[in-house]
């Protein structure tokens, strides 16, 4: 395991090692704003069994992604009207929304689905690693299924001692994960309770 340690000063120069991981199929194990999260390039269907089996994960669930930026969220997928005013409401923050996955993701990170849930997370390391690699990355969280989620880079290290990167940038806040809704013609559904209360999402989008 590579351990990399950076701050929120930390240059995008300090996500080289990260980065060349992810481009070469590993794994690397990342803050967010809620708890510490796995990634790997969506595209590569290597790199998704290989992090099904690190966290002995059912292949049937769908992994959520992060990006830096929406910008950057569209490369992966596509953001209808109503999906891109949650996100401007919500985003940096715990919101995940879920939308079509575009044609370069893997079917393999989809679960047997066509969609992804991403989001924006309102952390500078976790939108520094993947504005660095230029591309969404998986965010599930760093941990074996089934058991407790990691947040901080020691319990990630004693979880997986086999993830290939391990950004340390102190513990990550916890609490509960984030948010996750979808949209049909009546309007949005909620698909996880999480850190962003139901009502809010409701409100923001009257």
């Amino acid at each position: 395991m590579k351990r990399i340690s950076v701050d929120q000063d930390t240059s995008r120069d300090a996500f080289v090692v990260a980065v060349d991981v992810l481009r070469t199929g590993g794994v690397v194990a990342f803050p967010t704003d809620t708890l510490y999260g796995l990634a790997v390039d969506p595209r590569r269907a290597d790199a998704i069994e290989r992090l099904f089996a690190l966290k002995g994960r059912d292949p049937s669930i769908a992994v959520p992604f992060v990006a830096a930026s929406l910008d950057q969220a569209v490369l992966a997928a596509t953001f209808p009207e109503r999906e891109r005013r949650a996100a401007a409401a919500f985003w940096p923050g715990p919101l995940s929304i879920v939308v079509k996955a575009k044609g370069c993701i893997t079917p393999e990170a989809l679960g047997g689905r066509s969609t992804v849930a991403i989001r924006v997370p309102a952390h500078e390391i976790a939108r520094a690693l993947a504005a660095a690699f230029g591309f969404p990355i998986t965010a599930t969280s760093a941990n074996r299924s089934g058991e407790p989620p990691a947040v901080s880079a020691d319990a990630v290290a004693a979880a997986l001692p086999d993830v290939d990167a391990l950004i340390d940038a102190g513990p990550a806040p916890g609490g509960p994960p984030s948010t996750i809704i979808s949209f049909d013609a009546n309007g949005p559904i909620l698909v996880r309770t999480g850190a962003v209360p139901w009502d809010r999402v409701i409100k923001s989008l009257e």
